[in-house]
């Protein structure tokens, strides 16, 4: 689910940085209805499993932590390089704006977001965790590897 929610972000992206308002206007549609996609199946999904994972005990602070990281943390400083990048790629005369390089300023979310689904698909190996018959406490299994 998020390897899918990861490959939806750089699909969403992509979309923004060829599409137009002519001709391949359908691409900025769509990029629009795949943020749903992108949203649900890496945040959400993200949220899920640190529910499941985290111990009961600490579980509503593991749950503050992914949303500082991600809706704070994450914010802050995305809306912050975002700024860079329109600015870098601004074509400019005179200290006025005459227009940006939109398809390079998506380009940049859109690597970053297939660097993060790399990393992802290579080092993130999740602890399937399963509850023993009873009131036993939790155990962790690796998961079975696919041949």
């Amino acid at each position: 689910m998020l390897l899918i929610g990861m490959a939806s972000w750089v699909t969403r992206y992509l979309l923004f940085a060829y599409g137009n308002n002519e001709s391949l206007v359908w691409m900025f549609y769509l990029a629009i209805l795949l943020h749903g996609i992108c949203y649900d199946f890496f945040f959400v999904t993200g949220q899920i499993y640190v529910d499941q994972q985290a111990p009961v005990k600490i579980r509503g602070a593991a749950q503050g932590f992914i949303a500082f990281v991600t809706f704070g943390l994450g914010w802050f400083l995305g809306s912050w390089s975002s700024g860079k990048v329109v600015e870098y790629y601004s074509l400019t005369q005179a200290a006025d704006v005459l227009s940006h390089q939109w398809d390079k300023i998506w380009m940049v979310p859109a690597l970053a977001a297939a660097a993060v689904l790399i990393m992802f698909a290579f080092f993130f190996r999740p602890r399937i965790k399963t509850e023993l018959a009873g009131s036993q406490p939790s155990t962790y299994a690796e998961p079975a590897k696919s041949s």
